[in-house]
């Protein structure tokens, strides 16, 4: 995690005396019992040590939801120059907050002291304001009654947030409540999951819930699986684009209320701990957000190539005859998948003697090792108790289970009755990683599958009539419809290690799972480990993959994929994909040509079905396997590209694929598309996602776009606007904007194979400035990336064009590695030139040598804007690897271009 210290911090403290305007309590239209919360006053407060302070006292009591905290404390810090941290609490006594041990940052300040002042009598402070000289935002505490605070962005004076609601601040044992207005025509707002939505930006008028449930994804706006209480606001005035991002860090169940012009929080427990990152950009929050929650986990080179799963593969052979169904149609295939059915009885860390005999699995995986493919399996949480099961007994014998009236408690999943164990218990992840270590000392698995971790239990336990963390006062909309928050999942009032109840914890059972997996298998493998998990919570990104879960084969699933992609994306969590072809029902062969056309570029790529269903691998259709040959074709060139988004998402945190906004934050027109995303910064997916449609009306920003698939198809547009795309049955449209480099390997069956491949660099002129691109290679399994072992290098190319020549020019970092691989550039590709530009000769210059050629070998079509420079251009024809030495060029000199 990166911290940013301030070496000296100036305080200002503003305080505005004057005669304080009376202002009444609101009560608002509701008789007196019915008021939920009065809100607080400002008992006293002061700044000093870079953290403004208060004591807020309450107004009035209210019974509803339970008696009210009538002491809080208040502090208020610059964490960074961009990140402001908001801290309320009971002010006398602890209140559950997440621990630094799951989610590391900095310790809140200390709690706030009575100032060693008195204000003189006659004077009356209205206001009391936090910030420095080289801070963005701007916090103002106001002395009303009741009090409010607001944050402003001080470059133009807007407000971000401010709670000066007619719902003021309630704070009561099982029930906290903060509202903040919002600029209807300007607040345009991402994020808040984790839910299906058919728009990436919020609708207003909506409930969100956050409580962590086995809720399946095919159902629109019910809490789901993950809860990322976190939000982006893209402002379309008063400066376009200007952006800043909300994080309310509490583990606790909630609502979240968004009409538009307002966001209420309705929380079940905690503090507010709110976090507000002053951005400016939908790219720089990104990274101020990624700071503090930690960036996401590093992926395995191979986990972007193509994976099939089914749940419902009866044997190893059938495993085996889809991989060969693979082999024989010539479409690519990385990682082979099991879901449960591989399992004795269903149960963790076994094999079925009958249809998943150990001899046999062994000689399968060692098949998939020897192609080069990888193998990857299923685990869920609960712990089978039968007494003769292995992992049971050890379980038991460590005490990691979680407890409910002092024993563990029993819950029920696929393998009947189950134990779960307690990842908040520090002696569970010796456990853990013991068991997965057994488990692969018989079957070398390549990465572990984390579901039904919500945690998931098919039996709704009798609530504990004494506690009322079962039934507390207030109902958060659970499902859709108040239903209790013990059903189908381990009971709030259970206990994990240290006394503290699954009331508290509940939405981090996943999270601390996929912490614990990522440990076992990074020190089991000494690899970088991969590790997909269904549930998640804010930091789940550093640890873990993500899958939108159980989505049904609809075309309506198609397009909410999109939406649900792009959200993850902003919660931390890049590598991320939903069921190619869908889950639930059956596919029809259109569909799943039209899914794969759109999952090819999904950065987790995967096909998964239900049991019960129509197989649909990829080959079953002869349309499906010639579309997946041609898509995936162009995944696999483009795997250089998706692995170096994937080490600018480590080292930035941002998103691999992203909302069109992210590159083009003043185009508002952007704010709304929802059924596109770019990969990086310049590629643009525009799938068809409704069925018998052959074309599509997809949105182009500004600039020059070529179709990756044909180069002499482009679309060009002053101003950002609507075309008209054709879109045949086998054909998806991605293109490539101006301005950008791409470096692409060669097509290949897997990943192993594609890297041995020659690179081809795609260069997109830009009329508007320098044309960049970037290319981060290692051998793809390193734990660490880009660290001091240099076993890696970093190509940062760029192109620039005068009226007669382009300079194209490579520096390298850390060259030694790119030069022990032997990797060579066989081609490069110029699209983009004028039309009245001919190129007639290139100069390359490489190593201190250098070689020139006058026309002989190019190819041109400018009238298409493309120029095809042959393999002579590349390194391969100086029998030299990628190796520029000293800040190198690959260039063309002066009078290339005949007028």
């Amino acid at each position: 995690m990166r911290i940013w210290w301030l070496a000296i911090v100036v305080v200002v403290l503003c305080t505005v005396t004057e005669a304080m305007s009376s202002t009444s309590e609101n009560t608002g239209n509701r008789d007196n019992e019915e008021v939920i919360g009065y809100g607080y006053k400002v008992k006293w407060a002061h700044v000093g040590g870079g953290t403004l302070s208060a004591m807020l006292q309450l107004l009035k009591s209210s019974h509803v939801y339970g008696p009210d905290i009538k002491l809080l404390s208040l502090t208020a810090s610059f964490e960074t120059n961009d990140r402001l941290r908001i801290r309320i609490t009971d002010a006398t006594s602890p209140r559950w907050e997440i621990p630094t041990t799951i989610l590391r940052r900095r310790p809140p300040p200390p709690p706030p002291q009575k100032p060693p002042y008195q204000q003189h009598p006659n004077t009356t402070t209205t206001k009391t304001t936090l910030t420095t000289p080289h801070t963005y935002l701007l916090f103002t505490l106001h002395h009303t009654t009741p009090f409010s605070f607001t944050i402003t962005r001080k470059s133009t004076l807007s407000t971000l947030f401010d709670t000066s609601t007619t719902t003021p601040l309630i704070f009561k044992l099982h029930f906290l409540q903060l509202s903040s207005s919002l600029p209807v025509s300007l607040s345009h707002i991402y994020g808040l999951g984790e839910h299906t939505k058919p728009t990436f930006q919020l609708a207003r008028n909506q409930t969100l819930t956050l409580w962590n449930a086995d809720i399946a994804s095919t159902n629109k706006d019910l809490n789901l699986y993950g809860s990322h209480p976190f939000y982006m606001d893209v402002r379309s005035g008063p400066v376009t684009g200007l952006t800043h991002g909300v994080l309310l860090l509490n583990s606790n169940g909630m609502d979240i209320e968004y009409t538009g012009d307002q966001i209420t929080y309705k929380v079940i427990g905690g503090i507010i701990d709110l976090y507000v990152f002053s951005g400016p950009t939908p790219m720089t929050v990104m990274g101020q957000y990624t700071t503090l929650i930690g960036r996401p986990t590093l992926m395995p080179y191979w986990a972007f190539g193509f994976h099939q799963c089914r749940y419902g593969y009866h044997d190893v052979n059938e495993l085996e005859s889809v991989v060969a169904g693979y082999a024989k149609a010539n479409i690519p295939l990385e990682v082979m998948w099991t879901d449960i059915d591989y399992a004795d009885a269903r149960r963790d860390f076994t094999l079925n003697p009958v249809t998943f005999p150990l001899d046999k699995m062994q000689q399968f995986v060692t098949m998939l090792h020897n192609n080069g493919q990888k193998y990857v399996v299923i685990v869920d949480p609960g712990i089978n108790t039968n007494a003769s099961y292995g992992t049971f007994i050890r379980g038991m014998k460590q005490d990691v289970f979680v407890k409910r009236f002092g024993i563990p408690y029993l819950g029920e999943v696929w393998p009947g009755p189950v134990y779960f164990p307690d990842f908040l218990n520090p002696a569970t992840e010796n456990f853990w990683t013991d068991e997965i270590k057994r488990f692969r000392s018989l079957i070398p698995v390549d990465g572990l599958w984390i579901d039904m971790n919500e945690v998931s239990n098919f039996n709704t336990s009798t609530p504990d009539l004494g506690s009322i963390l079962d039934d507390p006062p207030y109902k958060i909309n659970d499902n859709g419809m108040h239903r209790p928050i013990f059903s189908k999942t381990i009971p709030p009032s259970a206990l994990h290690y240290g006394n503290i109840s699954e009331y508290n914890v509940h939405n981090l059972y996943g999270h601390l799972e996929a912490k614990a997996t990522h440990a076992a298998l990074t020190k089991l493998t000494n690899q970088r480990p991969f590790v997909l998990s269904r549930s998640t919570f804010v930091g789940s990104g550093k640890y873990t993959a993500h899958w939108t879960g159980d989505i049904a084969a609809s075309w309506d699933d198609l397009q909410y994929s999109i939406p649900s992609i792009l959200n993850f994306g902003l919660f931390g969590i890049p590598m991320v994909g939903a069921d190619i072809c869908g889950f639930f029902g059956n596919t029809t062969e259109e569909l799943c040509r039209r899914w794969i056309q759109l999952g090819a570029f999904y950065p987790f790529s995967r096909d998964h079905s239900e049991r019960g269903t129509a197989y649909q691998e990829l080959y079953r259709w002869e349309s499906v396997a010639t579309t997946a040959r041609k898509v995936l074709g162009l995944r696999y060139r483009l795997l250089p590209y998706f692995y170096t988004l994937m080490f600018e998402a480590h080292v930035s945190g941002l998103p691999i694929a992203r909302p069109l906004f992210f590159t083009f934050p003043q185009d508002v027109n952007t704010y709304s598309v929802s059924s596109q995303f770019l990969l990086g910064r310049g590629v643009l997916v525009s799938p068809v996602l409704r069925p018998g449609a052959v074309s599509i009306n997809a949105y182009f920003p500004q600039g020059n776009w070529f179709d990756l698939f044909d180069y002499t198809r482009s679309v060009s547009v002053s101003t950002g606007r609507q075309v008209t795309l054709s879109a045949p049955p086998d054909h998806i449209n991605v293109h490539v904007r101006e301005g950008n480099i791409l470096a692409m390997q060669g097509e290949a069956m897997t990943t192993q194979a594609a890297r041995k491949t020659p690179f081809n660099l795609l260069v997109v002129l830009s009329d508007e400035g320098a044309t960049i691109g970037n290319l981060f290679l290692d051998n793809g399994v390193d734990v660490t990336m880009g660290r001091e072992n240099k076993t890696w290098s970093f190509v940062v190319f760029t192109a620039i064009s005068t009226n007669n020549s382009i300079t194209i020019t490579s520096n390298v970092i850390n060259r030694e590695f790119a030069v022990a691989q032997k990797w060579i550039i066989d081609k490069i590709t110029i699209l983009g030139l004028r039309n009245q530009n001919k190129v007639k000769a290139y100069t390359l210059q490489a190593g201190g040598r250098m070689f020139r050629n006058h026309g002989s070998r190019l190819t041109t079509n400018t009238g298409k804007r493309v120029s095809r420079l042959p393999p002579c251009l590349g390194y391969n024809c100086l029998s030299d690897p990628i190796d520029p030495v000293n800040n190198p060029e690959i260039g063309m000199s002066p009078g290339c271009f005949d007028k």
